[in-house]
């Protein structure tokens, strides 16, 4: 007699579409901080959106049109989710209670935080990496993770994600160089030569908090086709590394995005930085070094909320835009936001 074995599907890691989607990442966080002086900190974003702030809602207004992006550029399916309705609920809820007390996700810990040098955010990452490793390890086997197979360093058609990343932070950049010139602002010697002041007559006088919010706009939609290019909106890709190497399942391509981000996002917030930013106002960047049990709580709560579903602030609200367009996990991916919503409003 013999048992019919359940088939147990092999992934392969892409380590090179993970390498790139870093670099994406680690210039939109600099883009951000070097224009509006902010931190592009995803769960901060949904947090101050929820109570109606113009520019976080300009952020997220990014992230969703950019997963609107990815579905028309080749990329309709959403990720399958790993879990039910009910616990993505649940993971809602807690990364939205975790991230409010620890005021940070991994874009606003583990990215820009480490990239600072941040002890805050380096104790912040390792409780919330443990707590969703443990979490990852109890709820979901490794067979429902399929197996890791070898590296696939081929980039198909996500080129066009890069690319997607590049234009956005060209054209903010583009527009930023031109009005800086029409206004007399900019240092034409060192930025462009004589020729190139002509493109200041492409775009229209641009009032500087109108600029402030298109700079939120572009970095997050860049920062969206970065998160697909390095495969972090998908659920099964971020449990298959929280598993780590023990397992069969494990996946590194997380490894490769945060191999890329880390080390330049860090080399240019020590070297490219301004004395002041470029669109005005005050620079906005975390200056508390308080660990305390707040902090700790909650990169414990979020921590399990991640390892529940695979899915953080950002490639949430990325997955609800392609949801939006492919017409597929709409349910899910507008559960958990509105629960995550609805656990930050629980916090003071």
């Amino acid at each position: 007699m013999s048992f019919h074995q359940p088939e147990i599907t092999e992934f392969r890691p892409k380590p090179l579409q993970a390498f790139l989607g870093g670099i994406g990442i680690a210039l939109s966080v600099h883009s951000l901080l070097v224009l509006n002086g902010s931190v592009l900190g995803v769960s901060g974003f949904l947090h101050r959106s929820f109570r109606g702030d113009k520019a976080a809602l300009a952020s997220v207004l990014g992230l969703a049109l950019g997963g609107i992006a990815v579905g028309i550029i080749g990329d309709v399916d959403t990720p399958e989710s790993q879990t039910t309705l009910l616990r993505m609920v649940f993971s809602g809820l807690l990364v939205g209670i975790g991230t409010k007390l620890a005021n940070g996700c991994t874009s606003g810990h583990m990215i820009c935080g480490l990239s600072r040098f941040s002890l805050r955010s380096l104790v912040a990452t390792a409780t919330f990496f443990a707590s969703a490793v443990v979490t990852t390890h109890f709820a979901h086997g490794n067979d429902a993770l399929g197996i890791s197979g070898s590296l696939d360093w081929a980039l198909d058609n996500q080129g066009r994600q890069f690319l997607g990343a590049i234009l956005s932070l060209g054209t903010l950049w583009f527009v930023y160089t031109c009005s800086a010139l029409k206004n007399g602002t900019g240092d034409s010697s060192k930025l462009v030569n004589r020729q190139i002041h002509s493109c200041a007559n492409l775009v229209p006088n641009i009032p500087r908090f109108i600029l402030r919010y298109l700079a939120s706009f572009f970095t997050s939609l860049a920062f969206a086709f970065s998160l697909r290019l390095g495969n972090m909106v998908d659920p099964r890709k971020v449990l298959a590394f929280l598993v780590l190497p023990s397992s069969s399942a494990f996946d590194p391509t997380l490894m490769f995005i945060a191999g890329s981000a880390l080390p330049l996002a860090a080399l240019l917030y020590r070297y490219a930085r301004a004395e002041k930013p470029r669109l005005g106002g005050e620079w906005n960047i975390p200056t508390s070094t308080k660990i305390d049990l707040r902090l700790i709580l909650g990169s414990v709560m979020f921590g399990i909320g991640w390892g529940i579903s695979g899915i953080c602030p950002g490639p949430a609200v990325v997955n609800f835009g392609r949801s939006l367009y492919a017409g597929v996990g709409f349910a899910e991916c507008a559960a958990w936001l509105l629960f995550m919503g609805f656990g930050g409003l629980l916090v003071k």
